[in-house]
């Protein structure tokens, strides 16, 4: 999620009708016909290769994801692992499942990765934002709502550089008074 914002589900989808209501009113307002009614402009075409699969990176701290999706029974494959056998927690299989279910496609596309890299933690941040811009490229009308949910943004944050003179990056040595 997108800093210290957390939400439902519905939350999630209020704030995106609500969002839409304001685009339309304000287009109104501008004599302007609404973004929906445009037609092809809002959304691009489909992006997808001969096996009918969309492919998108991933990246959290220092792991980068390979994602390839395809419409299927909702199988997902890690390094050639069942997701169950690669990410043992639940809160990373969590994790890796949200676009799926802020977009309601659960369990209807199949998800073939690669992942090099850093932690599982963050191999599993990498893994939901391939699968987040790769549901974006084979659906593109499902961007807005992965964007309000913060999954199509690449996490900055990534591990401090150790400093010399200090211990860790920010901890210091112990003081000795003698």
């Amino acid at each position: 999620m997108s800093g210290t914002q957390t939400g439902t589900l519905a939350d999630l989808k209020e704030a995106l009708a609500a969002r839409q209501a304001a685009q339309a009113a304000a287009a109104a307002a501008a004599g302007q016909p609404a973004p929906e009614a445009v037609g092809t402009e809002a959304h691009p075409e489909p992006k997808r290769d001969e096996f009918g699969r969309s492919y998108a990176t991933g990246r959290r701290k220092e792991s980068v994801a390979r994602v390839w999706i395809k419409p299927g029974k909702g199988e997902i494959t890690v390094n050639g692992k069942r997701v169950m056998q690669y990410f043992a927690r639940p809160v990373l299989r969590m994790l890796i499942t949200q676009p799926f279910l802020v977009a309601d496609r659960y369990n209807q596309f199949d998800v073939v990765c690669t992942v090099t890299g850093g932690g599982l933690s963050g191999q599993a941040g990498a893994v939901r934002h391939g699968i987040s811009r790769a549901l974006t490229y084979y659906e593109p009308e499902l961007r807005p709502i992965l964007k309000v949910a913060g999954f199509l943004t690449r996490d900055p944050r990534v591990v401090e550089r150790k400093k010399y003179g200090k211990a860790k990056a920010r901890r210091s040595f112990q003081f000795s008074k003698r």
